[in-house]
């Protein structure tokens, strides 16, 4: 809306310019505001994908994940991806481009259409969760032209543990890289105790959660709109 408002009025002084006007410089202006918007057009709209490595319908952290759509600002589309217990195993002998599984198609497009992710992981004997580091193998491939290349990622984990689940916070980051993600350094939340926490309360209800979630999806949203303008 400010580009739209600040181009009329540059064409108003156009219409009807000051004595000692600048037509040269106002058309230069117009041009670049012209530019401006229809940049600001293509990048308004922005998708998160998230992936949730817990599959229990009510965990804490897919509660989490709910929490981070609610927290999406105007023109971001935050989508938490249904249906990671349906994909294989990572297999070469089943992973045919030409021909791919629904499950494994259903996921790769999804994370292809996506701007950002955004990782949200419990921690299972010390690590991520195998459906998690799953889906994280599949969207790699091929490699370095998988799904997830290049694209912002961030990593959310909690645990009932005072830990915070940081082992499979660390796990998750470094498999996101190494799959060709562009984790973000300081982007990132781990959080402990999560029966004191929230209790039998959603954690949007928790301020200081819901405060940091909205922070990592802005970050996430930011650095995709900066990797969507420098394309």
């Amino acid at each position: 809306r400010s580009a739209d408002a600040a181009l009329d009025q540059v064409q108003q002084g156009l219409e009807n310019p000051a004595p000692h006007g600048m037509p040269a410089v106002l058309d230069a202006m117009v041009d670049d505001f012209a530019r401006f918007h229809a940049v600001m057009v293509v990048i308004g709209a922005v998708t998160v994908l998230v992936l949730v490595g817990s599959l229990r319908a009510d965990s804490v952290n897919r509660a989490i994940a709910h929490s981070a759509q609610e927290a999406a600002p105007e023109g971001v589309e935050v989508i938490v991806f249904e249906g990671l217990e349906t994909v294989p195993f990572y297999n070469p002998d089943i992973d045919d481009a030409e021909n791919p599984l629904p499950a494994v198609a259903k996921l790769r497009t999804a994370a292809a259409e996506a701007d950002g992710l955004l990782l949200v992981t419990p921690e299972y004997n010390g690590t991520l969760p195998a459906v998690l580091k799953n889906a994280i193998d599949w969207i790699s491939r091929p490699y370095g032209a998988g799904a997830i290349a290049g694209k912002p990622v961030a990593v959310v984990s909690s645990s009932p543990s005072r830990n915070g689940a940081q082992w499979a916070h660390a796990d998750t980051r470094k498999a996101a890289g190494v799959a060709g993600g562009r984790v973000l350094e300081d982007v990132s939340f781990s959080l402990g105790a999560t029966g004191e926490a929230f209790g039998d309360k959603h954690p949007r209800e928790n301020t200081e959660v819901a405060g940091k979630i909205a922070t990592i999806i802005a970050e996430l949203v930011d650095t995709a709109r900066e990797e969507l303008v420098s394309a």
